[in-house]
């Protein structure tokens, strides 16, 4: 089973699109695609072995990055590339029908919401836990998280904490974690946990 991040974004917006202003067109797309790169690459030029990034956007649907399902040559690798290359992912599916398993590029839509795919995992007796600076310090209990390495999912927050603060989500008395005291960017936390947890498998 894979190693899974979930990540949501309520702002990206791509009507206004220009690769001339990533940062001001997309409703910080760019974030994503940080975070996207951060979560698929390894080392010595490869994707790493059984990672998915889910990527839930409220105004374009769930897409699936799986780094078995890629392919690593022609996947673009800077954020620049592949904000452009998300953008139009997104243009294209919404000149579709929204089908279940639909696949773009290799990339997967699905029809999940956030927390209809956040019960199909628990259902699956995944392990879930919200990245929260405020949370229980991840390396008090690292033994036995890399334990179940290969059932964990990872839901990264926003910087305005309104997702992991939802009502949704603080009902399901998922527990908390965090990466220390010291504040990090989203791609960051994944680096780290990926560097705290892959390397020992």
């Amino acid at each position: 089973m894979p190693l899974i991040f979930f990540i949501k974004s309520t702002t990206v917006e791509i009507s206004k699109y220009t690769i001339k202003d990533l940062l001001g067109s997309s409703g910080r797309l760019d974030v994503i695609s940080r975070c996207i790169l951060a979560a698929l690459l390894g080392g010595d030029d490869c994707f790493e072995k059984n990672v998915q990034i889910w990527v839930f956007l409220d105004n374009y649907g769930t897409y699936i990055f799986d780094s078995e399902k890629l392919i690593y040559e022609s996947f673009p690798k800077t954020e620049l590339l592949l904000t452009d290359y998300f953008v139009n992912l997104i243009k294209e599916e919404n000149l579709k029908s929204n089908s279940e398993g639909q696949s773009y590029g290799l990339v997967t839509t699905s029809n999940m919401s956030f927390i209809e795919a956040l019960n199909h995992f628990m259902d699956l007796n995944y392990i879930v836990f919200i990245l929260e600076e405020n949370g229980e310090n991840l390396f008090k209990n690292i033994d036995k998280i890399r334990q179940k390495m290969n059932d964990i999912i990872f839901i990264i927050g926003n910087q305005s904490g309104e997702i992991i603060n939802s009502k949704e989500l603080r009902a399901m008395h998922l527990p908390r974690i965090s990466l220390g005291t010291q504040s990090y960017l989203a791609s960051s936390v994944i680096r780290l946990i990926k560097l705290h947890l892959i390397s020992f498998q």
